[in-house]
C-alpha cells in the first residue's frame, strides 16, 4: 500500500494564497504569504470539528516538498506547523538562518 503522503493532492490556490486539499470531511487549507524567498504559513482552516491529525500532517509534509520544489525558505507562523516542525527536524533545514523552534 502506497504511503498517504503519496496519494494527498494539495493544490496551491495563488488567487486564495492557500494550499488545499480535499478531504472526507470537507477541505483542508493552510494560508500562506511571501516574503522575498521566504513564504509565511499564517493560518489553518478545517472543516468543523475536524481532529484528524494524521491528515494535517500529511499536509504540512506535502506543503514542505512544495518549499523545496520553490527553493524557498519556510516561516511557522502558526503554532500547530511550528509544532510539526519540532517534531520532523528534517524539515528545520528549510527554516531561515537565525530561526529556532
Amino acid at each position: 500500500m502506497e504511503p498517504i503522503e503519496t496519494i494527498m493532492a494539495v493544490k496551491d490556490n495563488t488567487f486564495a494564497r492557500q494550499f488545499e486539499t480535499i478531504v472526507p470531511e470537507g477541505m483542508l487549507s493552510v494560508e500562506y504569504s511571501f516574503q522575498e524567498k521566504k513564504i509565511f504559513l499564517t493560518k489553518i482552516n478545517t472543516p468543523e470539528d475536524f481532529k484528524n491529525q494524521l491528515l494535517i500532517d500529511t499536509l504540512f509534509k506535502n506543503i514542505m516538498e512544495i518549499v523545496i520544489e520553490k527553493k524557498m525558505k519556510v516561516m511557522p507562523i502558526h503554532p500547530k506547523i511550528v509544532l510539526f516542525i519540532k517534531k520532523n527536524p528534517e524539515h528545520k533545514e528549510l527554516l531561515p538562518p537565525g530561526i529556532r523552534i
